[in-house]
């Protein structure tokens, strides 16, 4: 497939749309022109790429109805690759205000031209609730024990320092019930964790009471300089609370 061959297919959909069509008018690959409506500016290119998106950008300066066309491939491994990431194209073109159109040229189905997003103004709306769950983490994770940019390592969450924290103190003290455990280890919501047993980490002798498995003690060792830095933090910011 040649990046020409998308114009035909798009100049075709627009001229069924009453627009004039003509291609490559001051660096634009094709604008489309109809008395009372404004300019279409589209940009064809063979693949979903920055080049592209940048291209699509600097096109706003002209005209506020922009699309990228992007023709799929007609290979079936292409052809999965993009259904999996359109959703995510679309949404990086519907936040700078760009169209997106899709063309496929097959000879047994014909060329086919699909306008997956129009262009429009893009007014974001906050989630508050992963806003709340954003400054929550921040303010509860002590300390900034993760390096940015690593991956295929685990995070040390807040969730993950308090479990930690509940089985530093079960490792010295166990079995110990859950009111004791809380009032040493500072963490509230000790029950929960406990109970939910993420990283399978505790285990309950009888009511109330726990005590810490194999693999918490071995997770335990592993992460051992986390460890002694959440109890000294716990001991230096919190006051120490008695054993019920």
């Amino acid at each position: 497939m040649k990046e020409s061959q998308l114009y035909a297919p798009v100049k075709a959909l627009m001229q069924t749309q009453g627009y004039e069509v003509k291609a490559e008018i001051k660096g634009c690959d094709l604008v489309a022109i109809k008395p009372d409506s404004p300019t279409v500016i589209v940009e064809l290119k063979l693949s979903f790429s920055i080049e592209l998106v940048l291209q699509g950008v600097d096109r706003l300066s002209l005209s506020d109805d922009v699309y990228l066309a992007v023709g799929i491939a007609d290979s079936v491994i292409k052809r999965r690759n993009w259904r999996n990431k359109q959703a995510d194209y679309k949404k990086l073109c519907r936040r700078l205000g760009l169209g997106l159109m899709s063309v496929r040229l097959e000879k047994e189905e014909g060329e086919q031209v699909q306008v997956l997003l129009d262009p429009a103004p893009y007014n974001p709306r906050k989630n508050k609730q992963r806003q709340t769950r954003l400054v929550k983490e921040f303010t509860t994770r002590i300390g900034d024990p993760n390096t940015g940019g690593v991956n295929k390592k685990t995070i040390v969450t807040a969730y993950r320092q308090d479990a930690i924290k509940c089985a530093q103190v079960l490792s010295t003290n166990a079995p110990m019930t859950l009111k004791g455990l809380r009032a040493q280890s500072k963490v509230e919501k000790a029950g929960n964790i406990l109970q939910n047993n993420y990283y399978g980490w505790f285990e309950r002798v009888s009511r109330g009471v726990y005590c810490l498995t194999d693999k918490g003690y071995s997770d335990l060792k592993l992460n051992a300089d986390l460890a002694g830095s959440l109890v000294r933090e716990v001991a230096n910011k919190s006051p120490d609370v008695p054993c019920g």
